[in-house]
C-alpha cells in the first residue's frame, strides 16, 4: 500500500511539473512583450528578458491607445472577426445537420471531401486564393479576408458541430416529427438549443483565429484603412528601425482582449470540444 501511495504522489508530483513547464513556455512570449512595453528599446535590446532598470514606462501603451490609428484598427478587426464567426456558425450549423441527421447519396463522399480541408491550412493554398480574390475585386475589401477564414474554418466547425448532433437521440427526432414539427422547425428549436456548447465552442474558436489573423489581411489589404489590428504594428517599422518597445507595448495590447476572452469562454470551449452534457 506504501508502495502505491508512492507511486501516485510521484505521478502527481510528475505532472505538475510537466504542466508548469508547459505554462512557462505558454507564459514567456506573453511576459517578454509586457516587460519590453515597460522599457526603452535599448533596455530592450540589450536585455530581451529581464526588469526595467528604473521606473516601470506606460507612455507607449498611453500614445498607442490615443492616437485614432489604433481605434480604426480595431475597428476593421471587429468587422472581420465578427463577420467571419456569424457567417461561419450559421453555415457549419446547416452542413452539420445535412450530414447528421439528413439522409442523400453521396453524404459520406461528401463528408469526408469536407473533411480533406483539415489537410490544408490556409498558408499552402495562399497563392491561389490570392489569384481567385485578385480576380473577384476583393483586394483591398474585408471580405478580402472574411470569406477565405470562413472556408477554410468550416471543415472544423462542421465536424465539431455534426459529432454533437449525431449524439441527440433518433427518438427525439421521432417525436418532433410526431408533434408535427418540420424538419426545418426541429433544426431551428430543438437541435440548435441542445447544441448550444458546441456552437459556442465553433464560435470561439472562430473568433480567437480571426482576431489574430495575420498572414492573410497583410496579402489582401494594400490600404492602411483596412488594416485590422495585426498589421498595425508595422506602423512602428521605419526605414532604419523599429521601435521595439512601441512594438511590445501594441502587442500586447492586442493579446489582451484574446486572453480576457479565453478566460471567460474557456469553460464552453472544454464543453463543447469534449462532448460535455446536452442541454435543451
Amino acid at each position: 500500500m506504501l508502495r502505491i501511495t508512492l507511486v501516485r504522489s510521484s505521478l502527481l508530483i510528475l505532472r505538475y511539473v510537466i504542466l508548469g513547464f508547459l505554462c512557462i513556455i505558454v507564459i514567456s512570449p506573453v511576459m517578454t512583450a509586457f516587460l519590453g512595453s515597460v522599457r526603452t528599446t535599448n533596455e530592450f535590446l540589450s536585455r530581451p528578458f529581464g526588469f526595467p532598470e528604473g521606473a516601470w514606462n506606460f507612455e507607449f501603451y498611453l500614445d498607442i491607445l490615443r492616437s485614432n490609428s489604433f481605434w480604426r484598427f480595431m475597428g476593421n478587426s471587429l468587422i472581420i472577426t465578427s463577420f467571419t464567426m456569424v457567417l461561419n456558425v450559421v453555415l457549419a450549423c446547416m452542413l452539420a445537420f445535412a450530414f447528421s441527421r439528413l439522409r442523400f447519396r453521396g453524404r459520406t463522399f461528401a463528408f469526408n471531401v469536407l473533411s480533406f480541408g483539415l489537410l490544408f491550412p490556409l498558408t499552402v493554398a495562399i497563392l491561389p486564393i490570392f489569384i481567385q480574390i485578385r480576380q473577384f475585386g476583393l483586394i483591398d475589401s474585408y471580405w478580402g479576408v472574411i470569406l477565405p477564414l470562413v472556408a477554410f474554418g468550416l471543415p472544423q466547425s462542421t465536424i465539431i458541430l455534426r459529432s454533437f448532433f449525431i449524439a441527440i437521440p433518433n427518438e427525439l427526432e421521432d417525436a418532433a416529427y410526431v408533434d408535427g414539427c418540420t424538419t426545418f422547425g426541429f433544426f431551428r428549436y430543438i437541435l440548435l438549443p441542445m447544441a448550444r456548447p458546441a456552437i459556442t465552442a465553433v464560435a470561439v474558436i472562430q473568433i480567437i483565429g480571426a482576431w489574430n489573423e495575420y498572414f492573410l489581411p497583410i496579402l489582401v489589404l494594400n490600404k492602411d484603412v483596412y488594416w485590422p489590428l495585426p498589421l498595425g504594428i508595422m506602423q512602428f517599422q521605419g526605414q532604419f528601425g523599429t521601435d521595439w518597445s512601441r512594438v511590445m507595448a501594441y502587442v500586447t495590447l492586442l493579446i489582451i482582449p484574446a486572453i480576457i476572452f479565453y478566460v471567460f469562454a474557456e469553460k464552453y470551449i472544454v464543453t463543447g470540444l469534449t462532448g460535455g452534457e446536452l442541454k435543451g
